[in-house]
């Protein structure tokens, strides 16, 4: 749990006590940011008096709800007017609530309290009387956004509670900028760019220089710039300083160097944000009036200015068709005349790799490999062992009708036991080829949640489609954003359930490459149009049914039972030293793909 976490929590018990210990037989819990919707007295009174048995005086419950939002499959009497019993879990918020005394006795009773509180209420509902209004009878205020951002919904999600996911957005306030931050090497550049991108802002950073035109429109304080944050950029003299200056008012200037120079018509208008200051995000809120972040401040280290190169991207030769994306501070919108940053050269791969393989006839349960046992929100299917089968030298996951608490859908996926960070990470897959049905291959991260993806849609197996989701910050840092991410479709030339290919993902520090059988389809360099992700990832590789009609057709009942095949794994990552690797291997809980 975050600080900020811990702290509702504790506010939360609290409360209890005082009622468990009071003289009335309830109260109404309010946390700080909430108003009472249209109607509230006339409904309060309909549910109250849903709730109070013929001839009592007081309703009978331990937990009322009056703000919630139904995130999953709550299971409720469901009636227009009254109130709806809870079985299980599904609600979240805790931002105002009824609770009697002898239900503050009952959770004090099943303290300590594990996780965000939210969350832990949901756990109790076995032990409780616990209702809901008929609709939400109070809410959050949107003027003024809740400080207390995190996120259940990858917990949720992995349980099978929630079919529907919700993206924990940045905050939606107008951000100050252009923000332009100078400083010497070594001085906290590199982390200072990673948490202005935390806060919403897209930042481009660590550069020798801006590709040309947005330099012009930056310098002249014209519209149609990409960035709005620009960090350790080796063309941004002191010269370029005072005319960013003079051409926009709302410019804001960070030097993380105690001795740097700064034109003096900007002065007004600088953050010193040395390494000496020791609460940076203080610093930071104040100077760009935000709200002080619930996640850990960076720590990454100084990248250097890396040299722009004129190397083009790839022309594939397949035919390619760009999907819906998301929109967020870490997308760039299509451009025609963008296509990236491209940087003089990714890290050469080593002549010495660690191999981490899995061939048929081999075992999938070992230290390498794990067969998942968990789901993920917009998956229709709950994952389990016992759909992954090796026969005839293969290994089958295999989706079927199977009832389950959470899905009426079972199916097979393996992930790696340990995550990693860039390499080359293949399979021999022949996708099924049934409607409605995803065959995946991918690396992927919860908190933050950053992903590159290999699908195969099952109601077109002649194309292949390729995404990369993006969140920034240090591990912990919840930032969920996007359901579509920025994916694009490649025109295979055949069909992929006709026999078995290689399919590979090669993923370097400034660059993304997917082959098919050794050849390169398609490429993305950085800011193409998202950073490329820089988190340890877990490699994956399933079966699933998608809520998703649009992306992956109907779903052809009749063709379950149907399997996809896989018949080797690899992963090739970097033996050097952790100076100098380009791929740096550590331990991870496993985390959900959504």
């Amino acid at each position: 749990m975050t600080k900020q976490e811990v702290a509702v929590a504790l506010s939360h018990i609290e409360v209890w006590k005082l009622i468990a210990n009071g003289d009335v037989s309830c109260a109404l819990v309010l946390e700080d940011d909430v108003f009472m919707t249209y109607g509230f007295a006339r409904d309060l009174e309909t549910t109250w008096s849903s709730l109070t048995p013929t001839g009592a005086d007081q309703p009978d419950f331990d937990l009322l709800y009056l703000a919630f939002d139904e995130v999953g499959n709550a299971s409720a009497t469901q009636d227009r007017d009254q109130a709806r019993k809870l079985r299980q879990p599904g609600i979240w918020e805790a931002a105002a609530y009824v609770l009697s005394r002898d239900g503050a006795r009952k959770l004090l009773d099943a303290t300590p309290v594990y996780g965000p509180i939210d969350l832990w209420l949901n756990m109790q509902f076995g032990r409780l009387r616990a209702f809901t209004a008929a609709r939400p009878l109070i809410e959050q205020r949107i003027d003024e956004p809740s400080t207390n951002s995190y996120s259940v919904m990858p917990v949720l999600a992995q349980l099978g509670v929630i079919t529907r996911e919700k993206p924990l957005l940045p905050r939606t306030k107008r951000l100050h900028g252009p923000v332009v931050a100078v400083g010497d090497q070594g001085s906290g550049l590199t982390a200072l760019a990673g948490a202005l991108s935390m806060l919403g802002y897209s930042c481009c950073s660590d550069l020798d220089r801006l590709p040309a035109v947005e330099q012009s429109r930056l310098l002249r304080g014209e519209r149609g710039r990409l960035f709005n944050a620009y960090v350790n950029i080796g063309s941004l003299s002191f010269e370029a300083l005072e005319q960013i200056g003079k051409a926009s008012r709302s410019a804001r200037f960070i030097t993380t160097s105690a001795d740097q120079v700064l034109p003096p018509t900007v002065r007004d208008r600088v953050l010193r944000l040395t390494p000496e200051v020791k609460d940076k995000w203080a610093a930071l809120s104040e100077f760009l009036d935000i709200d002080y972040p619930a996640f850990p401040y960076p720590t990454d280290r100084d990248l250097g200015r890396r040299a722009l190169s004129q190397r083009a991207p790839l022309k594939s030769a397949r035919k390619l068709t760009e999907l819906k994306s998301d929109r967020g501070p870490w997308i760039l919108r299509p451009r025609r005349d963008w296509s990236g940053i491209a940087l003089d050269r990714d890290p050469a791969s080593p002549a010495s790799l660690v191999r981490v393989d899995w061939a048929a006839g081999d075992t999938l349960e070992n230290a390498a490999w794990r067969l998942r046992d968990d789901t993920f929100p917009s998956n229709m299917a709950l994952f389990r062992p016992a759909n992954v089968r090796q026969l005839r030298g293969q290994a089958l996951l295999t989706l079927r009708h199977e009832q389950t608490p959470v899905r009426a859908l079972t199916s097979g996926a393996i992930a790696s036991t340990a995550s990693y960070r860039y390499g080359r990470f293949k399979a021999e897959i022949r996708p099924s080829g049934v409607p409605g049905l995803i065959t995946g291959m991918f690396l992927h991260r919860n908190g933050p949640r950053q992903e590159i993806d290999v699908e195969f849609i099952g109601k077109d197996p002649s194309k292949m489609l390729v995404n990369v989701f993006y969140n920034p910050g240090p591990e912990g840092t919840k930032l969920e954003y996007g359901y579509r991410g920025t994916p694009t479709l490649v025109d295979l030339g055949f069909d992929a359930t006709a026999d078995f290919h290689t399919y590979e993902i090669d993923w370097l520090p400034n660059t993304i490459r997917w082959l098919i059988d050794g050849e390169v389809v398609y490429e993305r360099m950085t800011w193409d149009p998202t950073p490329i992700p820089n988190r340890p990832l877990q490699f994956n590789l399933n079966l699933w049914h998608s809520r998703s009609s649009e992306l992956a057709g109907t779903l052809a009942s009749a063709a379950l039972p149907a399997s996809a095949s896989l018949r080797s794994i690899e992963i090739l990552r970097n033996a050097g030293s952790a100076s100098d690797e380009l791929v740096d291997l550590v331990g991870a809980s496993p985390a959900g793909h959504s």
